[in-house]
């Protein structure tokens, strides 16, 4: 196809959603159990995404419970990335409902202010902003051993790219997360909506299936769908670079060399006990094209059509996530 023409296809033949191929077969539970495992056993560094940096401009900070624990971000005085614990170390207030005011954290039930520095038993964290998302380390929870900085997915170059952060939250662990996303098979039967013609050519276990990074990966051929029989098909690559982490790269077709990364974050128990899940998703879309230099001007009216679209999909994918917990939490899981 001309690289310079429109990216769309036209199928052939619109086949009827219950007469495509079925890929129970291939998405055996062993095979997904096994990539899980060996995304688990990779280091992370205590690392965990807690939102979006966008979310920082300004007096922006970002604030989360992760794994049990309150955690605040936002920038100080000097601009610089600062953090630490979400509870005021006077009486106790959370944090996250106290304002910024220039780089300077201030409590709203007594007006304790923080800059970031280590203060009346406050203790900052390590915290780190990679261009498209702020993390933070947290050594009590993860028990690994530290990195300093964290394992952050191969991405097209952030200048020349369009991005887009979506959260939701779902009563399952982070391995229910990675697991959606170690079985691309669903797509096409799951996602009908987005996805057709979904082939996945190498899986875990086949000596050329591995990412630049040695993780093991998956390799699919797939197209998206915009609108009745018109696609745009792309060959893209699964992988987890770290255990929280599943990164679908495209890398042919339109878009090559964009990735969809999807996080997910441990946020701790609700009333019931039951475990909560963020799953933090990051598109960084690029393109050769000529036109693409428009689309990211536009960017402030494309990004909410970018998270309606991951919205929409992590609505059913979500669904899959709390299923499989809550079938594993009782024993009933058939894997």
């Amino acid at each position: 196809m001309n690289r310079r023409a429109l990216p769309l296809s036209l199928r052939r033949h619109a086949t009827p959603w219950e007469r495509q191929l079925p890929t129970w077969r291939e998405a055996r539970p062993a095979l997904i159990a096994g990539a899980l495992k060996r995304a688990r056993a990779r280091p992370s560094g205590n690392w965990y995404v807690v939102g979006a940096s966008g979310a920082l401009r300004g007096d922006g900070k970002l604030a989360r419970t992760v794994a049990g624990q309150e955690v605040v971000v936002w920038r100080g005085p000097d601009g610089r990335l600062v953090g630490g614990p979400g509870i005021c170390p006077h009486l106790g207030a959370p944090l996250r409902d106290s304002p910024v005011r220039r780089g300077t954290l201030v409590c709203h039930w007594h007006g304790l202010a923080l800059d970031g520095s280590p203060f009346a038993g406050w203790s900052p964290l390590p915290v780190h902003n990679d261009g498209v998302l702020v993390w933070v380390r947290l050594d009590t929870v993860g028990g690994e051993e530290p990195l300093d900085a964290p394992v952050v997915p191969r991405r097209p170059e952030l200048p020349r790219a369009l991005r887009a952060v979506y959260a939701g939250v779902g009563v399952c662990e982070p391995e229910d997360v990675v697991a959606n996303r170690l079985d691309p098979w669903h797509g096409a039967w799951f996602h009908p909506y987005s996805f057709v013609d979904l082939t996945v050519v190498d899986t875990p276990g086949v000596p050329a299936c591995a990412a630049d990074d040695g993780a093991v990966a998956l390799t699919v051929v797939v197209s998206f769908k915009v609108a009745g029989r018109l696609v745009v098909p792309v060959r893209a690559v699964f992988s987890a670079p770290e255990p929280r982490t599943v990164a679908m790269h495209i890398t042919e077709g339109e878009g090559a060399g964009s990735v969809v990364e999807t996080h997910a974050t441990p946020l701790g128990v609700d009333e019931s006990g039951h475990p909560r899940t963020a799953v933090i998703e990051a598109v960084v879309a690029a393109s050769d094209r000529r036109g693409f230099a428009a689309a990211r001007r536009a960017a402030p009216l494309l990004r909410p059509l970018m998270r309606a679209a991951a919205r929409r999909l992590w609505r059913d994918d979500l669904a899959y996530a709390e299923r499989r917990w809550q079938l594993r939490s009782t024993g009933r899981f058939p894997g």
